[in-house]
C-alpha cells in the first residue's frame, strides 16, 4: 500500500496551516479542564452572473472563482455553449461575479428554489432532474485496486478535516492518482470547487472518479452525473434516491468505503475485481474518519 509520501500526485490539495481556514479556541473539556482546539473559519460569498445576485453561500473561503463557477454550472446556470470572459473575486466584499458574452435571464429559476438535504449550500435551482435523460457516461472500467490505494492515500492526506473535523472533502481521481482534492463545510461547495476547476482547466471528466467524504444523496449523484463523471465513490452510506438515480443514469457508486469494505450499488458493469480484499491491509485508527463528518 501508498507511503505518506502521496503529494506529488496532486494539483490541488489542502493546506491546513493556511491561517485564514481555521483558528484556535480555548475551552474545557467533560472533566472541565483547560484545553485548546482548531476550529473552521465560515464566510459567506455571495455570487453574481453578470449583473444578477444569485446567492451568497456560506464558505471556508478558498478557491472562491472555483466555487462559482462550478456552483453555476452545476445549477444549469452556465451551459457548454457559454463562453466566460471573466471572473473577478473582491476580498474585500466577498463577491465573485463571472461574466460572461451573453446575458441570460434567470428569473424562472430563481423562482423555483428548492432547499435539498445538504448541509451549508443546498439549494438546487429549478427542475433537480433537468438534463439527466442526455447524460450519457463512459463504460471506463474501475479497478478495485485503484479504490483501495486511493481510500489510503486520500485517508492519509493532511487535511483540515483531520486538523478540525467539521468539513467535507471531495477529491478528483484518475485511476488511482487523487489530482485534486477541495474541502468546505458542504459537500456540495466542495464538489462544485472541482467542477469550476475542471471547467476552467478545461478538464475531461470521461476516465475520472469523484471520492467524497459525504452521504451519497440524490444530490451528490445529479451532480457527479451532469460533470460526465462515471463513479462516484464514498466512505459514507447511501439515500434511496441516490441509489435510484444512480441506476438511472449508469453511474458507479461504491458506498461504506472502509478498510478492505465496500458496497457496489449501481453500476457494478464497470468494476475490474483485480485485488483480494484479504490482501488489503486493515485501516489504521489514526486515519480513521468519523461518522459524523457523513452530514
Amino acid at each position: 500500500m501508498p507511503t505518506l509520501d502521496n503529494t506529488s500526485f496532486y494539483r490541488i490539495q489542502p493546506n491546513p496551516e493556511d491561517p485564514r481556514l481555521s483558528r484556535g479556541i480555548s475551552g474545557v473539556d467533560q472533566h472541565g479542564i483547560p484545553m485548546a482546539t482548531s476550529v473552521i473559519e465560515e464566510r459567506p460569498l455571495t455570487i453574481y452572473l453578470n449583473a444578477q445576485e444569485i446567492i451568497t453561500a456560506m464558505t471556508i473561503g478558498d478557491y472562491p472563482e472555483y466555487l462559482a463557477v462550478g456552483f453555476l454550472k452545476n445549477q444549469g446556470m452556465l451551459k457548454a455553449d457559454d463562453v466566460i470572459e471573466l471572473v473577478e473575486y473582491d476580498d474585500e466584499l466577498e463577491v465573485v461575479v463571472v461574466r460572461t458574452q451573453h446575458e441570460s435571464n434567470y428569473e424562472e429559476k430563481l423562482s423555483k428554489k428548492t432547499r435539498t438535504s445538504g448541509c451549508a449550500v443546498g439549494t438546487v435551482f429549478g427542475d433537480m432532474m433537468e438534463g439527466l435523460d442526455q447524460v450519457e457516461l463512459a463504460s471506463t472500467p474501475l479497478h478495485t485496486s485503484w479504490i483501495y490505494r486511493l481510500s489510503s492515500l486520500i485517508n492519509r492526506t493532511p487535511s483540515l478535516y483531520l486538523e478540525t473535523g467539521a468539513i467535507h472533502g471531495t477529491v478528483l481521481c484518475e485511476s488511482d492518482q487523487p489530482l485534486v482534492y477541495m474541502e468546505d463545510v458542504g459537500r456540495h461547495n466542495a464538489v462544485d470547487k472541482i467542477s469550476g476547476w475542471m471547467y476552467l482547466e478545461s478538464v475531461t471528466p470521461e476516465n475520472k472518479i469523484l471520492y467524497t467524504t459525504g452521504r451519497l444523496t440524490s444530490e451528490m449523484v445529479i451532480k457527479t452525473a451532469l460533470m460526465g463523471i462515471p463513479a462516484l465513490v464514498s466512505r459514507s452510506g447511501f439515500t434511496a434516491w441516490g441509489v435510484d438515480i444512480a441506476k438511472q443514469v449508469g453511474l458507479t457508486l461504491i458506498g461504506r468505503m472502509r478498510g478492505r469494505k465496500f458496497v457496489c450499488l449501481s453500476g457494478e458493469d464497470r468494476l475490474v475485481y483485480d485485488t483480494d480484499p484479504d490482501s488489503v491491509p486493515e485501516e489504521d485508527k489514526k486515519y480513521r474518519r468519523k461518522s459524523a463528518s457523513d452530514g
